[in-house]
């Protein structure tokens, strides 16, 4: 594909871990403060892949603890989408990958520990979640994937 960019010129695009968080029938999630992508929108915790450092568990892991201050088990893959983000302040390319994870004290409550980038945490239903979300978390509530498990 010519786009008029060549491949040495090419921005590369980043990887992205998020997390659904969940506890009973919610789910955890922060209005982001950020000068690059989806300002003011509710996001899952999440962050960038260190490069050559960790899997995606342990970015999880990592991030997670770096914004609220919790610990996490039993993680799981769920899925990874493609987002554009051409229209932004800072246009970019994001892989994210979407782990599900449950906290290893479901009694510990969050802590906001990055007020820069986050207004606080809070927990939601998944049929009544905050507007605006993130476009890949909007994308994959749209497209009907529920993060929690099928428990029959």
């Amino acid at each position: 594909m010519d786009n008029g960019i060549s491949m040495v010129e090419a921005p590369a695009p980043k990887v992205g871990v998020a997390v659904f968080l969940l506890r009973g029938k919610t789910v955890l999630l922060g209005r982001r403060r950020s000068t690059g992508v989806g300002d003011t929108k509710f996001s899952l915790p999440s962050g960038h892949l260190e490069f050559g450092l960790e899997s995606f568990e342990e970015c999880a892991a990592r991030e997670l603890k770096e914004e609220t201050g919790l610990d996490i088990e039993k993680i799981e893959f769920l899925t990874v989408t493609n987002n554009l983000f051409l229209n932004e302040v800072k246009p970019s390319h994001y892989v994210a990958i979407f782990l599900r994870a449950y906290s290893r004290d479901p009694l510990q409550e969050p802590e906001n520990l990055e007020p820069t980038k986050c207004d606080g945490w809070d927990w939601y239903e998944w049929d009544n979640l905050p507007k605006p979300l993130f476009l890949p978390v909007q994308k994959m509530v749209k497209d009907g994937l529920n993060p929690f498990p099928n428990i029959d």
